[in-house]
């Protein structure tokens, strides 16, 4: 992706790298800006880094007030975790869901889904406080099709699955209160079809209660995708969970490296660098090598985005995957716009710059979008990892602002020599330091 514009060589040179080209190597000293843009890209890949490392760093627990379990695991959303024991002999669960609530007037609930992994058709337990007493309550509830449209209130009734025992508690025993972020155990004793062993389980909370309807939940992505299947005999959600989130981590990190910063520094490169003769060629080389390991690098996180997709059935982030789609099919068709590139001479080449332009901008643009968009679906829109790659991107445009400025100032002061020349002010011999028009270099974008 180029630009037109012919501005002096020395003080662009200037801006770019604070370096004579006749200087020893000893004497190169990086321009602020770059070692900014390098500072700050290190800060981001730091704050990943740190984030990979606590994201499985959550913990759960075996042991309650009242009974110890085998087996444990955290789930991948809302800071819930599960505890249970499984007696093969009489294919009886033994659980405990340990949730948080999110209003004083709320609910939290757990269920199972006896056929697939969707919050329609889940044989829910929901703890809320008692509209006319206060305590907590635990009642069961069916979500028919009907719950999910809203067509009508949620009512309690009697669950069809065989569900020996149920009963909640709040964490810190008789005395705790219900409040934003209280923690409830909800106990249950459930007997299994024999030989099924792998549980799909659903759970949630909302923010009030309507006599004893709860009221729809957040829509938020984590709220959407809190349904995991595990086995509850090898106890192998751990690992299945651990897996999905650390794809999911890698790929955010690799697409917002790719589509977020190494796609629009490529842009920068083409568009600020094509006009230092002293670079000749080299600039064109530095923007495809740029824009390629950008690609490459958006191409496999985006195959594990694909990849995540149908390994969670029935979560789905439409505006994230659209824009997904679309950034990549962009990205491709200028990957292979270089195969069809025409030379300088060809009377298509600027058909083929215009194309080239207006391609490249619009997947660079489509690309940060996404990126922010993959920030909320991660549940990290406030998160230390956005803060560093806004540090980045906005290093980046405070470079972008000062290369402007700075040619449109050169620009300026070309045109005023250029109308003085013509009116005989100054002499033809009288030349400033500028470059050549982009038709005079060999290679062009």
């Amino acid at each position: 992706m180029t630009h037109h514009f012919h501005c002096p060589q020395q003080n662009l040179t200037t801006i770019l790298i604070n370096v004579k080209t006749k200087a020893p190597l000893s004497t190169f000293k990086p321009h602020p800006v770059l070692v900014s843009t390098t500072m700050g890209f290190r800060f981001f890949i730091f704050l990943f880094i740190s984030h990979l490392n606590t994201a499985f760093s959550g913990h759960c627990s075996t042991t309650t007030a009242t009974k110890t379990f085998q087996k444990c695991t955290t789930l991948p959303t809302q800071q819930a975790s599960i505890a249970w024991t499984f007696h093969p002999h009489n294919a009886t669960l033994d659980l405990c869901f340990f949730g948080t609530f999110i209003s004083p007037s709320g609910w939290v609930g757990w269920g199972i889904n006896p056929t697939s992994a969707e919050m329609t058709g889940t044989r829910a337990l929901v703890a809320f406080p008692d509209p006319n007493s206060g305590q907590l309550v635990l009642l069961p509830y069916i979500l028919d099709p009907s719950v999910k449209l809203q067509k009508s209130p949620l009512l309690s009734r009697p669950l069809d699955i065989h569900l020996i025992s149920s009963s909640a508690t709040l964490y810190g025993g008789k005395m705790a209160t219900i409040h934003n972020g209280a923690t409830v155990q909800i106990y249950a004793t459930v007997k299994l079809v024999p030989n099924k062993t792998k549980i799909h389980h659903v759970w949630n909370r909302g923010l009030y209660v309507q006599g004893y309807s709860p009221t729809i939940h957040p829509t938020t992505s984590n709220d959407l995708s809190s349904i995991t299947t595990f086995d509850v005999l090898s106890g192998s959600a751990a690992t299945q969970h651990n897996n999905v989130d650390m794809l999911k981590l890698v790929h955010g990190i690799l697409n917002a490296i790719s589509w977020g910063l190494l796609l629009p520094m490529g842009a920068v490169t083409a568009r600020y660098l094509r006009h230092v003769q002293a670079l000749g060629p080299t600039w064109f080389y530095v923007h495809s090598g740029i824009q390629l390991s950008a690609f490459f690098l958006g191409t496999v996180g985006f195959a594990i985005g694909i990849r995540m997709g149908a390994m969670s059935p029935g979560v789905t982030y439409g505006l994230h995957r659209k824009l997904g789609f679309a950034a990549f099919c962009l990205g491709a068709l200028q990957t292979l716009a270089l195969l069809f590139r025409p030379k300088t001479t060809h009377k298509f080449r600027k058909y083929w710059k215009s194309y080239h332009h207006f391609v490249g901008y619009s997947c660079v643009v489509l690309g940060v979008v996404n990126v922010f968009q993959g920030f909320e679906v991660m549940g990290e829109g406030s998160s230390y990892a956005k803060l560093g790659y806004c540090l980045c991107l906005s290093t980046l445009v405070g470079i972008c602002i000062a290369l402007e400025v700075n040619s449109w100032v050169i620009f300026c002061r070309k045109s005023k020599e250029e109308k003085m020349r013509r009116e005989g002010l100054i002499s033809g011999s009288d030349k400033g330091s500028g470059i050549h028009s982009g038709t005079h270099s060999g290679i062009h974008g």
